[in-house]
C-alpha cells in the first residue's frame, strides 16, 4: 500500500513538473527575415536560437542559403523555390522586458503600430505584413501593454548574416491583455537608418493576461 501511494505521489510530482515547464515556455510567433541587398548577391543567414524551433520555411538546415536581390526577393537554393521572406518560430523562456512600453485601447492599435513600425524602420509592406498578422489578436483587447525587445531578445535569438549587412533592423513586439489601462514609464524608441546591405526581422510574443 505505502508503495502504491509513493508511486502515485511520485507520478503527481512529474506530472505537475511537466505542467510547469510548459507554462513557463514564450512561444517566439512569426520572427520573418525580408533580406535587401544592393545587388543580386549570395547570402548565408544563421540563426542561434536558445530555445526549440517548431516551424521553419522554407525549411532549415544548419542555416538558409539563398539568392537575394534588391526588391526583397529570395531564391533558395535548396529547393530552387522563390520566398519572399525567411521564417521561423520557435519556444524557449526568453524573459521579455515590460518595465517600459505603451498602453494603447484595442480600438487604437492599429494607428498605434502604424506610426511605431515606421518610426522604428519598418517599409508600408513590412508594416501591413506585421499588423495584418497581430491586429487580429489586439484589437478586441480592451487595452494592450506593448513592449518593443531589445538585446534581450536579440541575445536569445542570435543571427550571423554572410555578407554582414550594413543595416540590421530587428522588430520584436511583446504584448499584454489589459482589461484597463495601468500606469508605465513610456519607452524610448530609437529609429534605424537603412543604408547599404539591409536585413530586416520582424515578430512577436502575446503574453498570457495577469
Amino acid at each position: 500500500m505505502k508503495k502504491q501511494y509513493l508511486l502515485l505521489l511520485l507520478a503527481l510530482i512529474l506530472v505537475l513538473s511537466v505542467g510547469c515547464q510548459k507554462k513557463d515556455e514564450r512561444e517566439v510567433e512569426k520572427p520573418v527575415i525580408y533580406l535587401y541587398p544592393e545587388v543580386a548577391s549570395d547570402v548565408s543567414v544563421v540563426l542561434d536560437y536558445a530555445g526549440q524551433l517548431t516551424c521553419t520555411y522554407p525549411v532549415y538546415q544548419d542555416g538558409w542559403q539563398v539568392t537575394a536581390r534588391p526588391d526583397g526577393s529570395l531564391v533558395n537554393k535548396a529547393d530552387g523555390k522563390a520566398y519572399s521572406y525567411l521564417f521561423w518560430e520557435g519556444t524557449g523562456d526568453v524573459a521579455f522586458d515590460m518595465s517600459r512600453g505603451f498602453v494603447v485601447a484595442g480600438t487604437d492599435t492599429a494607428a498605434f503600430l502604424e506610426d511605431k513600425l515606421s518610426l522604428l524602420g519598418l517599409n508600408a509592406a513590412e508594416r501591413n505584413d506585421f499588423i495584418t498578422y497581430w491586429l487580429p489578436r489586439m484589437q478586441q483587447n480592451n487595452y494592450n501593454l506593448i513592449a518593443f525587445q531589445g538585446d534581450n531578445y536579440t541575445d536569445y535569438a542570435k543571427l550571423t548574416v554572410t555578407p554582414q549587412p550594413d543595416s540590421i533592423l530587428r522588430v520584436f513586439m511583446a504584448f499584454q491583455a489589459l482589461d484597463a489601462p495601468i500606469d508605465i514609464e513610456e519607452q524610448l524608441l530609437t529609429p534605424t537608418q537603412r543604408n547599404g546591405f539591409t536585413l530586416v526581422e520582424w515578430g512577436g510574443c502575446q503574453l498570457e493576461q495577469n
